[in-house]
Parts: C-alpha cells; sequence; structure tokens
C-alpha cells in the first residue's frame, strides 16, 4: 500500500498507466482496492497488458466487472507476447481469429503486447517473427494502435517494423529501455515511447535518464509496468516490494527531473498524448 507519508502520490495531477499487468496472480486478492488506491494517487486510467488470447479473454471480463464501480477506468491491449508466440505458431489461423474478434470489444485499445525477445527466447525467435508480423498485419487491418515489447532484438525489429510502419495508425514502445540508437530509429518511425520506473533505478537506468529529454512531448507516455519495476526512488519501499498503478508518480518525478517540463506540465502532456494514441474519452469520469 501507499506509505503514509507519500505526500507525491497523494498529490500529482491526473496520469494514465498505460502498461499495467492486472490480470497476473499478484493483483487477484486485492484489485479493488489497487484500483482504489490508483484513483487516490491522481492515476484515473489504465491500460491492461494481454500476453495471450485467453489473457485477452480475461481481461475484458475483468472490465466489465469492474465497469460500474471504477466506470472508464479500465481499457486492454488483445494480443499474444513474444513468450507465448509458440502458441501462436501451433495454431496460427485460430489465434488470428481470436484476437480479430476480441479486438471489436469496446475495451480493446490496441494490439499486444507483441513484439520480439531475443533476450529469454522463451519461444523460437522464427515463431516470434511470424507471430508479431501477423499482429502487425491485424493491427494495420483494424485500425489499432500497436503496443510493442522489444528485448535485445532492437535490430530485427526495426527492419520488421519498417515493412509495416506506413500502414499503421500509431506504435509504443513499451517500457523502452534500449540505447540512444534504438530511441532515434524508433522515434525516426513516429513511433510513441513508453517510460516505466526502470528509469527510478539508480544502477541499471542512469543511460534511460541520459536518453529521456531526447523524446518529444507529444511522443511519451508513462507506466508501471506493474507488478514489475517497482520505483527504487519509493522510500520507505511498500512491504510487499509490489508495484502498482498508485507509484506512477514516482516515475513522472524522475522522469521530470531529465526534462525541460514541471511535473505538472508532464503530466498534462502524458496523459493527453495516452489519451490520443488510446483514443480515450477525455472526460474524467471517475
Amino acid at each position: 500500500m501507499i506509505n503514509d507519508n507519500s505526500d507525491l502520490a497523494q498529490s500529482s495531477a491526473a496520469l494514465i498507466d498505460i502498461g499495467v499487468n492486472l490480470g497476473g496472480s499478484a493483483f487477484t486478492d486485492d484489485i479493488d482496492a489497487t484500483l482504489q488506491r490508483a484513483l487516490d494517487a491522481g492515476v484515473y486510467q489504465c491500460v491492461l497488458i494481454s500476453s495471450d488470447v485467453n489473457e485477452s479473454e480475461s481481461l475484458i471480463e475483468l472490465i466489465a466487472d469492474k465497469s460500474e464501480a471504477f466506470p472508464n477506468m479500465l481499457h486492454s491491449t488483445a494480443g499474444i507476447h513474444p513468450h507465448h508466440a509458440s502458441s501462436f505458431s501451433d495454431n496460427r489461423a485460430e489465434a488470428v481469429s481470436r484476437i480479430k474478434s476480441l479486438a471489436k470489444e469496446p475495451a480493446v485499445v490496441a494490439i499486444g503486447e507483441t513484439g520480439l525477445d531475443f533476450n529469454r527466447n522463451y519461444s523460437p525467435q522464427a515463431d516470434q517473427e511470424q507471430a508479431f508480423e501477423a499482429q502487425l498485419t491485424l493491427a494495420a487491418e483494424l485500425g489499432l494502435p500497436v503496443f510493442m515489447h522489444e528485448r535485445d532484438a532492437h535490430q530485427r525489429q526495426f527492419e520488421i517494423l519498417k515493412n509495416y510502419r506506413d500502414h499503421l495508425v500509431d506504435g509504443v514502445i513499451h517500457c523502452f529501455t534500449g540505447d540512444q540508437q534504438a530511441l532515434f530509429n524508433y522515434l525516426d518511425m513516429d513511433l510513441h515511447i513508453g517510460i516505466t520506473g526502470w528509469i527510478c533505478d539508480e544502477r541499471r537506468g542512469l543511460e534511460l535518464q541520459r536518453l529521456v529529454h531526447n523524446i518529444p512531448a507529444d511522443r511519451l507516455m508513462l507506466e508501471t509496468d506493474a507488478p514489475y519495476l517497482l520505483p527504487r526512488t519509493i522510500s520507505p519501499k511498500p512491504k510487499s516490494r509490489r508495484n502498482e498503478p498508485a507509484f506512477l508518480p514516482w516515475v513522472l518525478q524522475t522522469v521530470a527531473m531529465h526534462r525541460p517540463e514541471t511535473e505538472q506540465q508532464l503530466a498534462l502532456l502524458t496523459t493527453t498524448t495516452a489519451q490520443r494514441f488510446f483514443r480515450l474519452n477525455s472526460q474524467r469520469d471517475t
């Protein structure tokens, strides 16, 4: 939970968390409390990340179940993470059909989480590329933005994207942790960039701190990637060590330290960008 002395979380301007893994087991027992803490911290909309088709279905059901208590707060992606690309390759036609059907649900605002992960290679690289290209094709067909993952696969992901970018309405590199060349390549393709608590890490986030000022304000968005990547700037740390949307203000704070905007300005800019990117209702209903 948020600490009693966490004035930052309690006083932040309205924010949108574009990446939350709310469907995982980490939140099974306290989803309502988690969402209320997010609202109390100024995070009034969240995009829930799907890792496979079954989770996409579960997230849509979850959003419907929470719609009365938390109106217009929750939205979702629909797609297959590169870690699960092998399951896609086993039955491609069925997977594409299911994603296409799910993507027509009002709750779904993007295709993904898709992309390439050559760091862990939980699925063979060939399967990852096949699943990625199929989802890019589907996003182009449906006119939906693409929510993308990438780890140690920038060059190949960049090469594939070049073949599709002109047909995509929008795309975001979620949880960007790459180097300057990767950032500039993605920006040259008019892609958006999602920044997480990685930037709050005084060990591995230093390069991102140096790079973040290069991201145009209208292509920068904020996310927690909860329950992962708890900002290391939170003090004292929550006992659970679990990240959650209520901690997004700490990401905002660190990003603002390395950019020309104030925290309030950056909150407004990133919220406006997220609303536009995901075609969200700009009305704060919650």
